[in-house]
């Protein structure tokens, strides 16, 4: 996808001004607390090493001892992480984790099941750099069970690397990992850290789906029901970060801060190791998941020169383009965006029945509603086993045989849920369609998440065909009445889905 962080290389760097602009900061009684942090989060980390190096030869000092010894607080815990490259930074993480009294797992979860293999093999490195020990031996020693063994998997970094799929073995990893949990007494936690510690992520994907096939629920549901505690969660983010990275550090970013007080100690984490990767990412799923921005968030829970810097490593405000894009808008474009690019094959459950006889259905629907009580299995019996199209030749049928209007017939005798179901599919696609719409846009409020569903997965064709049952135009109309510039209003009077790629402006 190509370079999704919000820290990037600086235009025009010099390492030797900016170390001389940090060194004019701490200068003298007090500190510029402002050009610190300007300067810090607009350099990447390769640059900030440079200015590092650079700030030594002219000074003969070390630039992180100097910025310890000037600022305070959280503040100066960000900016110091920002200084270190990222393998060390990392490798201080988990040696702050596994120090002195108590293990904080949640750290040694977050950062050995979200990196890649040249991250944890730079990590291993700088480890032994940084603190003369094994980080193996290290976190051994301070780690048990199936938890301990799945860190250690994970510390080989020998996982297959993204592209190479075993399609011979999807079905038969599916397959294993549902022998080794659901289908026995017992869990042989072994045949899970084998696979999930090892197979590629697009591999993997594909195993997950086979799975939920097979044991027709999630894997994370078999995780919880048949692991346990550390090494429970420690699967559970490994398998969120094959299934999304920039999905499982929303999650996390937001845990981080929710409720009182903020775990500083992962919030600064996740914005320093991933501003220069997918923080875009970050802040788009936790838009989408939480309906509030990354931006807004950090903003609200932090303060002073603490929050001001990490404002700067998120990189914008999702909830401004609200105001010129509303929110509905943007997710509508998001998913007609991605409906417009994605072939799929059909796969449908419901397909024209054989022998078919629209007078024979007719009679038996008047016979299933006839007199005290009504059939209502008969009548689901037929319906739910005939195609659209035969639907409406028994409406039609009803009609000339009985002189009865049948949707009138079955909402005298049908009730509440069942009656909206039936009814929904004796109508044609488009006339389901427009009565959506009506009713997400009928009394108090608007239903935009019915419209979004709608508008941006309908095909032109599907689209002009429910206009047309909606009765020369009510839909628009209804929809200007509501909001003149959304770009809803394009979709819904051009048709513009899945056979062209215009942008919606």
């Amino acid at each position: 996808m190509g370079f999704r962080g919000t820290v990037t290389d600086a235009p025009d760097f010099d390492a030797g001004a900016d170390a001389e602009t940090l060194y004019n900061a701490m200068k003298g009684i007090g500190s510029d607390k402002e050009a610190i942090l300007d300067l810090v989060t607009g350099r990447s980390n390769a640059q900030r090493q440079e200015i590092v190096q650079a700030y030594k030869s002219s000074y003969g000092k070390n630039l992180i001892d100097d910025l310890k010894y000037e600022l305070t607080g959280n503040f100066e815990r960000l900016i110091v992480s920002l200084m270190r490259p990222q393998a060390y930074h990392d490798a201080k993480e988990i040696h702050d984790a596994i120090k002195g009294a108590g293990t904080d797992e949640k750290c040694l979860i977050e950062v050995l099941a979200s990196r890649n293999n040249q991250q944890i093999h730079n990590l291993v490195e700088a480890y032994k750099d940084a603190y003369g020990s094994d980080i193996e031996e290290d976190v051994t020693g301070d780690t048990s069970g199936h938890f301990k063994k799945m860190l250690v998997v994970l510390l080989q970094g020998t996982r297959d690397e993204p592209g190479v799929v075993h399609a011979d073995l999807v079905e038969e990893d599916a397959q294993a990992l549902f022998a080794a949990g659901e289908e026995q007494w017992g869990t042989e936690e072994s045949i899970f850290i084998m696979l999930l510690g090892n197979r590629s992520v697009n591999h993997l994907q594909m195993v997950f789906d086979k799975y939920q096939e097979i044991a027709e629920k999630p894997i994370e549901d078999s995780i919880k029901s048949e692991l346990s505690g550390d090494f429970e969660r420690l699967m559970l983010a490994v398998v969120q970060c094959i299934r999304s990275v920039p999905m499982y550090f929303a999650k996390r970013l937001y845990k981080s801060m929710k409720g009182l007080g903020t775990q500083d100690n992962t919030l600064i984490r996740i914005m320093i190791c991933r501003s220069e990767i997918d923080m875009l990412d970050i802040r788009e799923c936790f838009r989408m998941r939480y309906e509030k921005s990354l931006y807004n968030m950090i903003k609200e829970d932090t303060s002073g020169d603490y929050k001001r810097t990490l404002l700067a490593l998120c990189g914008g405000d999702d909830d401004l383009a609200g105001e010129f894009f509303p929110e509905a808008a943007q997710l509508a474009y998001k998913m007609w965006e991605i409906s417009a690019m994605t072939k799929v094959q059909l796969r449908p459950t419901i397909r024209p029945a054989s022998d078919f006889d629209p007078a024979d259905d007719a009679q038996n629907l008047r016979k299933a509603m006839k007199g005290f009580g009504t059939d209502e299995d008969a009548i689901i019996n037929i319906v739910a086993n005939r195609s659209n199209e035969q639907r409406q030749e028994i409406r039609q049928a009803f009609k000339s045989i009985l002189g009865r209007d049948l949707m009138k017939d079955l909402k005298s005798e049908l009730s509440k849920n069942l009656e909206r179901l039936i009814i929904g599919l004796m109508l044609t696609p488009a006339e389901f369609d427009a009565k959506m719409m009506r009713k997400a846009m009928e009394g108090a409020g608007t239903d935009e998440h019915a419209l979004i569903e709608i508008l941006v997965t309908r095909s032109n064709g599907e689209i002009h065909a429910m206009n047309a049952a909606y009765q020369a135009g009510e839909a628009l109309s209804a929809l200007h009445n509501n909001n003149n510039n959304s770009p809803l209003v394009c979709l819904i009077s051009s048709g513009c889905c899945h056979t062209c790629h215009q942008t919606v402006k």
